[in-house]
């Protein structure tokens, strides 16, 4: 009687012949190692994976791969650092991996974050006082009057314009750190 072939083995079978060219292969490669680094990124940054894990996971790659998921993971912190978070984690991570400190970096992205928070809860108070002003002059007001100001279009113009002010400050501390 004759041996019954799992799919598996059948369709392996079938592809025995076909071979994939060394170009495509490194193609998979990359793309695996963006993954494995990927997760390596989102986990270290919700602090479920201490720095120590990373570098020896990365240790354990071959020297090319090695040197791409450092450049990408670098690459991943940087972009990720900005204004609204507390970005600690994410500094100690450029650090390993540009292994030289950052503390120049740290206290400017430090100095704009405060400067940026500060401005933030100023424009905010002017949209406030500003609605209030508005619902006055349609005959709403007293203590219980509190408005929403998130959320409103006032709001969002302002914190738009503030927001790309910042950014472009951001973005030249970003440089700085890539530049290092």
């Amino acid at each position: 009687m004759g041996e019954i072939k799992s799919t598996l083995e059948l369709a392996l079978e079938r592809t025995k012949k076909i071979s994939i060219s060394e170009e495509e292969r490194e193609k998979i490669k990359q793309k695996e190692t963006l993954q494995r680094v990927n997760g390596l990124f989102h986990r270290y940054r919700e602090g479920r994976l201490p720095l120590n894990e990373i570098l020896k996971d990365i240790e354990r790659m071959d020297e090319k791969t090695r040197a791409l998921s450092k450049e990408i993971l670098l690459s991943q912190w940087i972009d990720a650092l900005s204004l609204n978070e507390e970005d600690e984690r994410l500094l100690r991570g450029v650090e390993l991996l540009k292994n030289r400190e950052v503390d120049d970096v740290r206290e400017t992205l430090h100095r704009l974050t405060i400067e940026y928070q500060r401005e933030k809860e100023k424009v905010k108070q002017e949209v406030r006082t500003q609605s209030i002003n508005a619902l006055k002059r349609i005959g709403i007001s007293g203590s219980g009057v509190e408005p929403k100001i998130e959320g409103s279009k006032l709001w969002e113009k302002e914190l738009k314009e503030l927001d790309h002010h910042y950014r472009v400050k951001l973005e030249d501390v970003k440089d700085q750190l890539r530049h290092l």
